[in-house]
């Protein structure tokens, strides 16, 4: 399918958490590989949106060079990726929201293209095996009453959220590794030895 075909989208990136695995630090301004992890992001999807948000609640500065807009969860004290999500979703230009971690430095462009493929009225969610990942997963902005609604009713999963509105899965293999996401200091070090 020509990249024309593909449909226009926002795309946010979720670094707006607390880090608690990388003691405290911000994980999408950790260095891999000679440049911090938002970057390796941004050269991928920077191709496919005129609407590149990040979600983030700390350093807007440094996040600011890559992205079209930053968004900040309304309530403190971190509330996790769905009040990210939400943010995105109030902010996003284009009827379709690509989501996708800050720290998941060798995502491809070809499977981010998968999950545009798959754009409809439903949200569409990598499954690799078994195991939903809901932070790689496209949202129609049309979802946002909906999700608006289950925020206010306590919602705080993407996943079960995910799994009420019955989105659509897009399979990949247990072992992907365009989805490891280096998520502790030991996982970072690891990937990073990997890549070499």
């Amino acid at each position: 399918m020509p990249e024309e075909a593909l449909p226009a989208c926002s795309i946010l990136l979720l670094a707006g958490g607390r880090g608690q695995r990388m003691g405290g630090a911000d994980k999408g301004l950790l260095e891999w590989q000679g440049k911090p992890l938002i970057a390796w992001l941004y050269e991928q999807v920077r191709p496919l949106s005129d609407d590149l948000i990040i979600s983030c609640n700390r350093n807007q500065q440094r996040y600011s060079a890559f992205a079209d807009q930053l968004v900040s969860d309304a309530e403190g004290d971190f509330p996790g990726p769905l009040a990210g999500i939400l943010a995105g979703l109030r902010s996003a230009r284009h009827a379709q929201l690509l989501v996708l971690p800050c720290d998941a430095p060798l995502i491809q462009r070809n499977l981010l293209e998968g999950l545009l493929r798959e754009a409809g009225e439903q949200p569409v969610v990598i499954r690799q095996g078994e195991q939903w990942q809901p932070l790689f997963s496209l949202w129609p902005r049309q979802l946002l009453p909906l999700l608006e609604q289950a925020w206010r009713s306590g919602q705080r999963s993407p996943l079960s959220f995910l799994r009420t509105v019955n989105a659509v899965t897009l399979d990949c293999p247990a072992d992907d590794p365009r989805l490891a996401n280096p998520n502790t200091p030991a996982l970072l070090e690891m990937t990073d030895n990997k890549a070499h």
